[in-house]
């Protein structure tokens, strides 16, 4: 069993679950691969000598059984962009706060490996969503995807911006806004949530449009199908205007168009039996917690 580590967020608190979980790796002799940042940080206190190393451009390949992300959903939506089309399995051990895509308790690491090994769990596509545009984005390089959402929003300002908006090439409406985000799912749970959208469950085939702050006060959420092709183009009084991916940022001149669309390929993460998302629900949104009851 091949098993990739990653962290982003360099705490000593974090060191002795991955020191557990690196010791239930070797009771059923895994190979082990860390990535080569977040291995320097921790050869601090745990010999990492004798493992592997992997960047964001090399070490990794389909062979690879398992991604374990420890951080929040920050750090999981940057370990996105290390199994890009690999297809390896992702999990996330949450040492973060609330921990809707990185579903493991740090206190219960080892349940990673020995769940996974007498195959509790189940695999759960993720769809993500890309951005094109007729010049490339610098910023983005080979990365144009997103597995939460991709985000226009106002930039240098206070004034709104409108974005006009199209699906299929027919025209919706120009958003007067701070900005419009195009969600997955996964994303469903977080800006999106935030600004007003719905809750869609990881395996819907959809995508969700969410105005943030809109002027329009009747402008709402809409789902649509994920295989809608939307074009997008911004105005207002600046010349640049923000496209997010994830937590990836880029300015783009105003009046430039793009195309955001689902990506080609999905990401893999792991279910395990013990956690689901519905449990998610109830946990992180009280879903269902009453004084009364």
């Amino acid at each position: 069993m091949k098993v990739a580590i990653f962290g982003q967020t360099y705490q000593e608190s974090i060191i002795d679950y991955v020191a557990e979980l690196l010791e239930e790796i070797k009771k059923i002799s895994g190979q082990i691969r860390i990535e080569t940042a977040f291995a320097e940080f921790l050869s601090t206190a745990i010999p990492t000598a004798d493992y592997g190393r992997f960047s964001l451009k090399s070490g990794l390949d389909s062979s690879v059984d398992l991604f374990v992300s420890f951080g929040g959903d920050g750090t999981m939506l940057r370990a996105a962009t290390y199994v890009r089309n690999l297809g390896i399995p992702l999990v996330g051990v949450n040492t973060g706060r609330l921990g809707f895509l990185s579903t493991f308790q740090k206190e219960d690491v080892r349940k990673v490996i020995q769940e996974f090994k007498a195959g509790a769990y189940r695999e759960e596509e993720r769809s993500l969503v890309e951005v094109v545009s007729d010049t490339p984005i610098p910023e983005f390089e080979s990365m144009h995807f997103a597995l939460n959402e991709i985000t226009v929003s106002r930039k240098d300002t206070t004034s709104m911006i409108s974005v006009e908006t199209y699906l299929n090439d027919e025209y919706l409406t120009s958003y007067w806004a701070d900005g419009l985000i195009i969600a997955t799912p996964t994303g469903s749970t977080g800006y999106s949530l935030s600004c007003g959208g719905p809750v869609i469950v990881p395996s819907a085939k959809s995508l969700v449009l969410t105005p943030i702050a809109p002027h329009n006060l009747n402008a709402r959420p809409l789902v649509v199908s994920d295989d809608t092709v939307i074009r997008l183009k911004v105005s207002g009084r600046e010349e640049n205007h923000l496209v997010s991916l994830d937590s990836r940022i880029a300015s783009l001149e105003n009046g430039r168009e793009i195309i955001v669309r689902k990506a080609p390929f999905s990401v893999i993460m792991i279910e395990y039996t013990s956690e689901s998302f519905l449990k998610t629900l109830r946990n992180k949104l009280l879903w269902g917690e009453d004084r009364r009851n």
